[in-house]
């Protein structure tokens, strides 16, 4: 059984992760605080990929990235048909999650904290890392293992964006897609536990987050 596929998908889905933290939470955290026309016109756009067919995602994502897309034509540079084309669908895919998660702890901050911190003389980046930041942990922490499952089990837009090349851009879910096409129904099952298994953690580990948002 060869596990490329389990590492790829473990390695694209930390990358994944770890770019749609640190943006769905400076996203939310400045859209938050934008007026409210203006905000809901970007809510619109960034959480689109979290309602359009994941082969839709990957349409405009080959389009863009592909060799004859617009980054493609402009950079030159390789960025689909390989496996970091995975991590470019997978955060595409991921990121409304974390974006909308992040907006709601944000949104239900109690902001005389941080008014409180500025009349102490406190800068905002103080105030955001040290202040705000702990007070939404629990809903950030659901944000990014829900990105990270998403990220784990995407199919559409990574197949059509990266494809299933065994040992370079196979993942969990388009290697059993592949096995069941060509019979091989023992070893898609045991991929089948293997993603169970690893969604079964995940899962424990968001229900351990909301209860510690329920108790805070």
């Amino acid at each position: 059984m060869d596990l490329f596929p389990l590492f790829n998908s473990l390695r694209v889905a930390a990358i994944s992760t770890a770019v749609t933290f640190f943006a769905g939470i400076f996203a939310a955290y400045y859209i938050e605080r934008l007026p409210r026309a203006v905000r809901g016109v970007i809510d619109v756009i960034l959480t689109l990929p979290l309602v359009l067919p994941p082969t839709v995602v990957g349409f405009f994502l080959l389009k863009m990235l592909g060799p004859k897309g617009f980054f493609g034509m402009l950079t030159g540079w390789k960025m689909a048909m390989v496996w970091y084309s995975a991590v470019f669908a997978s955060i595409a895919v991921a990121f409304p999650l974390m974006y909308r998660t992040a907006r709601g702890a944000f949104a239900s901050f109690d902001h005389t904290l941080r008014h409180s911190g500025q009349t102490l003389g406190l800068s905002n980046t103080y105030i955001f890392w040290r202040i705000t930041l702990p007070n939404c942990r629990a809903g950030i922490l659901a944000g990014t293992i829900l990105a990270f499952a998403r990220a784990l089990g995407e199919y559409g837009a990574t197949s059509m964006l990266a494809g299933y090349t065994p040992g370079r851009t196979a993942i969990i879910s388009t290697t059993v897609y592949q096995l069941w096409r060509t019979g091989d129904d023992g070893l898609a099952y045991r991929w089948v536990a293997v993603n169970i298994a690893i969604s079964v953690i995940v899962l424990l580990f968001l229900n351990f987050a909301e209860g510690r948002r329920r108790n805070a």
